[in-house]
Protein backbone atom coordinates (compact mmCIF):
# COMPACT_ATOMS: atom_id res chain seq x y z
CA UNK A 1 0.00 0.00 0.00
CA UNK A 2 2.60 2.70 0.89
CA UNK A 3 4.09 2.08 -2.45
CA UNK A 4 1.14 2.38 -4.34
CA UNK A 5 0.66 5.91 -2.26
CA UNK A 6 4.40 6.52 -3.41
CA UNK A 7 3.70 5.84 -6.49
CA UNK A 8 0.72 8.20 -6.67
CA UNK A 9 2.25 11.00 -4.86
CA UNK A 10 5.33 11.21 -7.83
CA UNK A 11 1.93 11.53 -10.38
CA UNK A 12 0.14 14.42 -8.64
CA UNK A 13 3.70 16.13 -7.60
CA UNK A 14 4.08 16.20 -11.48
CA UNK A 15 -0.07 18.36 -11.42
CA UNK A 16 2.19 21.76 -10.59
CA UNK A 17 4.33 21.57 -14.24
CA UNK A 18 1.30 20.03 -16.20
CA UNK A 19 -2.40 21.56 -15.13
CA UNK A 20 -0.99 24.77 -16.83
CA UNK A 21 -4.20 27.41 -17.84
CA UNK A 22 -5.23 26.64 -21.69
CA UNK A 23 -3.98 28.54 -24.02
CA UNK A 24 -6.12 27.60 -26.98
CA UNK A 25 -9.79 29.70 -28.02
CA UNK A 26 -12.22 27.71 -26.64
CA UNK A 27 -16.31 29.11 -27.82
CA UNK A 28 -18.04 30.46 -24.38
CA UNK A 29 -18.20 34.03 -22.42
CA UNK A 30 -14.54 35.28 -21.40
CA UNK A 31 -12.93 33.56 -18.84
CA UNK A 32 -12.04 35.10 -15.55
CA UNK A 33 -9.19 36.86 -13.96
CA UNK A 34 -8.26 35.56 -10.53
CA UNK A 35 -7.82 38.01 -7.94
CA UNK A 36 -5.22 38.62 -5.23
CA UNK A 37 -5.72 35.05 -2.98
CA UNK A 38 -6.74 36.41 0.28
CA UNK A 39 -5.35 35.28 4.23
CA UNK A 40 -5.84 32.19 4.70
CA UNK A 41 -8.47 31.61 7.38
CA UNK A 42 -11.02 32.91 4.84
CA UNK A 43 -13.22 30.87 6.25
CA UNK A 44 -13.77 29.73 9.82
CA UNK A 45 -12.35 25.65 9.77
CA UNK A 46 -11.69 22.88 11.21
CA UNK A 47 -10.52 19.42 10.61
CA UNK A 48 -13.54 17.16 11.66
CA UNK A 49 -11.71 13.91 10.82
CA UNK A 50 -8.33 12.62 10.13
CA UNK A 51 -7.79 9.02 8.02
CA UNK A 52 -4.89 6.87 8.25
CA UNK A 53 -2.36 6.53 4.94
CA UNK A 54 -1.21 3.63 5.58
CA UNK A 55 -4.17 1.85 5.02
CA UNK A 56 -4.99 3.92 1.59
CA UNK A 57 -7.65 6.02 3.23
CA UNK A 58 -7.24 8.55 0.10
CA UNK A 59 -10.76 10.57 0.25
CA UNK A 60 -11.37 11.48 -3.30
CA UNK A 61 -14.75 12.41 -3.42
CA UNK A 62 -17.82 12.76 -1.40
CA UNK A 63 -21.05 13.22 -1.41
CA UNK A 64 -23.54 14.04 1.67
CA UNK A 65 -26.68 13.06 2.81
CA UNK A 66 -29.44 14.67 4.87
CA UNK A 67 -29.13 13.73 8.30
CA UNK A 68 -25.19 14.94 8.10
CA UNK A 69 -23.51 11.51 7.02
CA UNK A 70 -20.74 12.05 4.46
CA UNK A 71 -19.75 9.02 1.99
CA UNK A 72 -16.42 8.91 0.80
CA UNK A 73 -14.57 7.31 -1.57
CA UNK A 74 -11.44 5.87 -0.26
CA UNK A 75 -8.76 6.18 -3.16
CA UNK A 76 -5.67 3.96 -2.54
CA UNK A 77 -8.22 1.69 -0.33
CA UNK A 78 -10.78 0.97 -2.94
CA UNK A 79 -13.15 1.33 -0.38
CA UNK A 80 -16.61 3.40 0.03
CA UNK A 81 -16.97 4.56 3.76
CA UNK A 82 -19.35 6.57 5.76
CA UNK A 83 -18.35 9.02 8.11
CA UNK A 84 -21.39 10.75 10.80
CA UNK A 85 -21.69 13.97 12.17
CA UNK A 86 -19.52 12.31 15.19
CA UNK A 87 -16.51 11.53 12.90
CA UNK A 88 -16.75 7.95 13.08
CA UNK A 89 -15.95 6.14 10.10
CA UNK A 90 -17.94 2.80 8.38
CA UNK A 91 -16.11 0.54 5.72
CA UNK A 92 -19.64 0.12 3.52
CA UNK A 93 -17.51 -1.85 0.70
CA UNK A 94 -14.13 -2.25 -0.43
CA UNK A 95 -13.73 -3.36 -4.28
CA UNK A 96 -11.14 -6.53 -4.88
CA UNK A 97 -8.13 -5.72 -6.69
CA UNK A 98 -7.86 -7.04 -10.13
CA UNK A 99 -5.39 -9.83 -10.63
CA UNK A 100 -2.31 -8.01 -11.69
CA UNK A 101 -2.83 -5.10 -8.40
CA UNK A 102 -4.34 -2.64 -10.55
CA UNK A 103 -0.94 -1.62 -12.24
CA UNK A 104 -2.55 -1.58 -15.51
CA UNK A 105 -4.41 1.75 -14.30
CA UNK A 106 -3.97 4.40 -16.91
CA UNK A 107 -1.46 7.35 -15.78
CA UNK A 108 -1.92 6.35 -11.77
CA UNK A 109 -0.93 2.92 -12.00
CA UNK A 110 -3.14 1.04 -9.12
CA UNK A 111 -6.88 0.80 -8.95
CA UNK A 112 -8.93 3.44 -7.21
CA UNK A 113 -12.34 4.14 -6.06
CA UNK A 114 -13.68 7.92 -7.33
CA UNK A 115 -16.99 9.54 -7.97
CA UNK A 116 -19.75 9.09 -5.82
CA UNK A 117 -23.46 10.21 -5.80
CA UNK A 118 -26.08 9.42 -3.53
CA UNK A 119 -29.88 8.90 -4.08
CA UNK A 120 -32.60 9.54 -1.80
CA UNK A 121 -33.70 6.36 -1.18
CA UNK A 122 -30.22 6.03 0.26
CA UNK A 123 -28.61 3.79 -2.83
CA UNK A 124 -24.58 5.07 -3.55
CA UNK A 125 -23.32 5.01 -7.24
CA UNK A 126 -19.66 5.00 -7.27
CA UNK A 127 -17.11 4.57 -10.52
CA UNK A 128 -13.83 2.11 -10.23
CA UNK A 129 -10.89 2.47 -12.41
CA UNK A 130 -8.79 -0.80 -12.66
CA UNK A 131 -7.19 -1.27 -15.42
CA UNK A 132 -9.21 -4.39 -15.84
CA UNK A 133 -11.96 -5.16 -17.98
CA UNK A 134 -13.43 -7.38 -16.31
CA UNK A 135 -13.89 -4.70 -13.20
CA UNK A 136 -13.67 -1.38 -14.65
CA UNK A 137 -17.05 0.55 -14.17
CA UNK A 138 -20.17 2.40 -12.76
CA UNK A 139 -21.71 0.44 -9.26
CA UNK A 140 -24.77 0.45 -7.10
CA UNK A 141 -24.10 -0.23 -3.37
CA UNK A 142 -27.71 -0.79 -2.17
CA UNK A 143 -27.53 -0.53 2.08
CA UNK A 144 -27.21 -3.83 3.14
CA UNK A 145 -26.27 -5.72 -0.27
CA UNK A 146 -23.12 -5.88 -1.78
CA UNK A 147 -21.93 -3.48 -4.51
CA UNK A 148 -22.81 -4.09 -8.35
CA UNK A 149 -21.19 -3.00 -11.41
CA UNK A 150 -24.49 -1.50 -13.29
CA UNK A 151 -22.58 -0.64 -15.98
CA UNK A 152 -19.06 -1.53 -17.79
CA UNK A 153 -16.15 0.95 -18.77
CA UNK A 154 -13.05 1.12 -20.68
CA UNK A 155 -10.20 -0.54 -19.04
CA UNK A 156 -8.22 1.85 -20.74
CA UNK A 157 -9.48 5.03 -19.57
CA UNK A 158 -10.00 6.49 -15.79
CA UNK A 159 -13.22 7.32 -14.83
CA UNK A 160 -13.40 9.89 -12.29
CA UNK A 161 -16.36 12.37 -11.59
CA UNK A 162 -19.70 11.42 -11.60
CA UNK A 163 -23.23 13.32 -11.38
CA UNK A 164 -26.66 12.58 -11.84
CA UNK A 165 -28.93 14.53 -13.71
CA UNK A 166 -32.72 13.61 -11.80
CA UNK A 167 -34.87 15.00 -14.35
CA UNK A 168 -33.42 12.67 -17.15
CA UNK A 169 -32.20 10.01 -15.33
CA UNK A 170 -29.01 9.98 -16.07
CA UNK A 171 -25.70 10.15 -15.13
CA UNK A 172 -22.49 11.80 -16.55
CA UNK A 173 -19.84 10.66 -15.89
CA UNK A 174 -15.83 12.22 -16.65
CA UNK A 175 -12.61 9.97 -17.90
CA UNK A 176 -9.47 11.83 -17.01
CA UNK A 177 -7.49 9.87 -19.68
CA UNK A 178 -9.35 9.27 -22.52
CA UNK A 179 -10.92 13.15 -22.00
CA UNK A 180 -14.49 12.64 -22.65
CA UNK A 181 -18.21 12.59 -20.69
CA UNK A 182 -20.43 10.04 -21.31
CA UNK A 183 -23.98 9.18 -19.82
CA UNK A 184 -25.32 6.02 -18.54
CA UNK A 185 -29.43 5.56 -17.43
CA UNK A 186 -29.88 5.70 -13.76
CA UNK A 187 -30.72 1.98 -13.92
CA UNK A 188 -27.69 1.14 -15.52
CA UNK A 189 -26.89 -0.14 -19.09
CA UNK A 190 -25.41 1.14 -22.47
CA UNK A 191 -22.87 3.74 -22.14
CA UNK A 192 -22.23 6.36 -24.43
CA UNK A 193 -19.73 8.81 -24.97
CA UNK A 194 -21.48 12.60 -24.95
CA UNK A 195 -18.75 14.86 -25.44
CA UNK A 196 -15.24 14.20 -26.44
CA UNK A 197 -14.58 17.96 -27.08
CA UNK A 198 -10.79 19.46 -27.19
CA UNK A 199 -11.61 21.39 -24.28
CA UNK A 200 -11.61 17.93 -22.34
CA UNK A 201 -8.29 16.74 -23.22
CA UNK A 202 -5.41 15.79 -20.84
CA UNK A 203 -2.15 17.69 -22.02
CA UNK A 204 -0.25 15.73 -20.17
CA UNK A 205 -1.43 13.84 -17.02
CA UNK A 206 -4.56 14.30 -16.44
CA UNK A 207 -7.99 16.31 -18.16
CA UNK A 208 -11.61 16.16 -17.24
CA UNK A 209 -12.28 15.76 -13.89
CA UNK A 210 -15.22 17.19 -11.23
CA UNK A 211 -18.70 16.81 -13.36
CA UNK A 212 -22.27 18.49 -12.13
CA UNK A 213 -25.19 18.86 -13.70
CA UNK A 214 -27.21 22.58 -12.52
CA UNK A 215 -29.44 24.97 -14.78
CA UNK A 216 -29.86 23.67 -18.23
CA UNK A 217 -25.90 22.46 -18.66
CA UNK A 218 -23.19 19.93 -17.24
CA UNK A 219 -19.99 21.66 -15.62
CA UNK A 220 -16.86 20.13 -15.17
CA UNK A 221 -13.18 21.12 -14.86
CA UNK A 222 -10.24 20.17 -16.74
CA UNK A 223 -7.00 19.02 -14.49
CA UNK A 224 -4.10 19.73 -17.06
CA UNK A 225 -5.89 22.97 -18.83
CA UNK A 226 -7.05 24.45 -15.21
CA UNK A 227 -10.41 25.41 -16.41
CA UNK A 228 -14.08 25.32 -15.24
CA UNK A 229 -16.17 24.42 -18.44
CA UNK A 230 -20.34 24.56 -18.88
CA UNK A 231 -21.89 22.58 -21.81
CA UNK A 232 -25.37 23.54 -22.26
CA UNK A 233 -27.87 20.19 -22.77
CA UNK A 234 -29.40 21.07 -26.18
CA UNK A 235 -32.51 18.37 -25.54
CA UNK A 236 -29.94 15.88 -23.90
CA UNK A 237 -27.16 16.87 -26.79
CA UNK A 238 -24.24 18.79 -26.12
CA UNK A 239 -24.29 22.46 -27.23
CA UNK A 240 -20.58 24.28 -27.42
CA UNK A 241 -18.45 24.20 -24.54
CA UNK A 242 -18.26 27.42 -22.48
CA UNK A 243 -15.12 28.39 -20.47
CA UNK A 244 -16.34 30.14 -17.47
CA UNK A 245 -13.14 30.30 -15.82
CA UNK A 246 -8.89 29.39 -16.46
CA UNK A 247 -5.98 29.83 -14.20
CA UNK A 248 -7.48 27.21 -11.95
CA UNK A 249 -4.29 25.29 -11.69
CA UNK A 250 -4.76 21.39 -10.43
CA UNK A 251 -8.00 22.24 -10.26
CA UNK A 252 -10.43 18.83 -9.19
CA UNK A 253 -13.71 18.32 -8.16
CA UNK A 254 -16.30 21.03 -7.37
CA UNK A 255 -19.56 21.95 -5.87
CA UNK A 256 -22.29 24.98 -6.24
CA UNK A 257 -23.41 26.98 -3.88
CA UNK A 258 -27.03 28.04 -3.30
CA UNK A 259 -26.80 31.06 -5.12
CA UNK A 260 -24.66 29.26 -8.15
CA UNK A 261 -21.21 30.39 -6.82
CA UNK A 262 -18.77 27.59 -7.39
CA UNK A 263 -16.29 26.65 -4.76
CA UNK A 264 -13.41 24.45 -5.89
CA UNK A 265 -10.63 22.29 -4.80
CA UNK A 266 -7.44 22.43 -6.34
CA UNK A 267 -5.00 19.64 -5.82
CA UNK A 268 -1.69 20.46 -6.26
CA UNK A 269 -1.15 24.58 -5.09
CA UNK A 270 -3.09 23.02 -2.12
CA UNK A 271 -6.30 25.56 -2.18
CA UNK A 272 -9.91 25.90 -2.00
CA UNK A 273 -11.04 28.69 -4.14
CA UNK A 274 -14.78 30.76 -4.85
CA UNK A 275 -15.25 31.19 -8.11
CA UNK A 276 -18.01 33.41 -8.96
CA UNK A 277 -20.51 34.30 -11.69
CA UNK A 278 -18.10 36.02 -14.06
CA UNK A 279 -15.30 33.81 -13.50
CA UNK A 280 -13.10 36.10 -10.76
CA UNK A 281 -11.29 33.51 -7.94
CA UNK A 282 -10.40 34.21 -4.79
CA UNK A 283 -8.70 32.36 -2.35
CA UNK A 284 -11.12 30.80 1.01
CA UNK A 285 -8.37 27.43 2.35
CA UNK A 286 -5.11 27.24 2.24
CA UNK A 287 -2.58 24.48 3.83
CA UNK A 288 -2.62 26.58 6.89
CA UNK A 289 -6.51 25.38 7.74
CA UNK A 290 -5.53 21.87 7.30
CA UNK A 291 -5.77 21.28 3.68
CA UNK A 292 -3.37 18.29 2.63
CA UNK A 293 -4.02 18.40 -1.10
CA UNK A 294 -7.93 18.58 -1.27
CA UNK A 295 -9.91 16.62 -4.43
CA UNK A 296 -13.18 17.47 -3.85
CA UNK A 297 -16.05 19.70 -1.98
CA UNK A 298 -19.85 19.36 -0.62
CA UNK A 299 -21.97 22.50 0.17
CA UNK A 300 -24.97 22.67 1.52
CA UNK A 301 -26.30 25.72 3.26
CA UNK A 302 -23.71 27.83 4.78
CA UNK A 303 -21.55 24.81 5.17
CA UNK A 304 -18.91 23.27 3.52
CA UNK A 305 -16.69 19.67 3.15
CA UNK A 306 -13.83 19.32 1.75
CA UNK A 307 -12.05 16.19 1.68
CA UNK A 308 -8.43 16.10 1.68
CA UNK A 309 -5.77 12.85 0.34
CA UNK A 310 -2.79 13.77 0.52
CA UNK A 311 -1.58 12.46 -2.34
CA UNK A 312 1.41 14.47 -2.35
CA UNK A 313 1.96 16.05 1.55
CA UNK A 314 1.50 11.93 2.99
CA UNK A 315 0.71 13.06 6.12
CA UNK A 316 -2.42 13.89 7.26
CA UNK A 317 -5.31 12.99 4.57
CA UNK A 318 -8.54 14.40 6.42
CA UNK A 319 -12.05 15.82 6.40
CA UNK A 320 -12.60 19.58 6.57
CA UNK A 321 -15.80 21.68 7.84
CA UNK A 322 -15.60 25.14 6.58
CA UNK A 323 -18.72 28.00 7.28
CA UNK A 324 -19.02 29.87 3.90
CA UNK A 325 -19.35 33.94 4.29
CA UNK A 326 -21.59 35.11 1.63
CA UNK A 327 -20.76 38.26 -0.29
Amino acid sequence: MRRRIRTLAVAVAAVGVLAAPATQAVAGPTAGVPAAPVAPSALPARIAVHFDPATGQLPENITWAPDGTAYLTFAAARQVVAVDPAGRTRVLATLPAPADGGVHTPVLGFALTTGIVRTGDGTLYFLYASGDAASTGLYRLTPGQPPRRIAALPATGLPNGLALDPTGRTFYLTDSVLGTISTVPLAGGPVRVWSSASALAATGFLGVNGVKVRGGAVWVTNLDQGTLLRIPLRQGAPGAVEVRATGLVGIDDFAFTADGRVVAALNGPNTVVGIDHDGRTRTLLTGADGLQNPTSVAVRGHTVLVASAAYVTATDPNLIVATLRHR
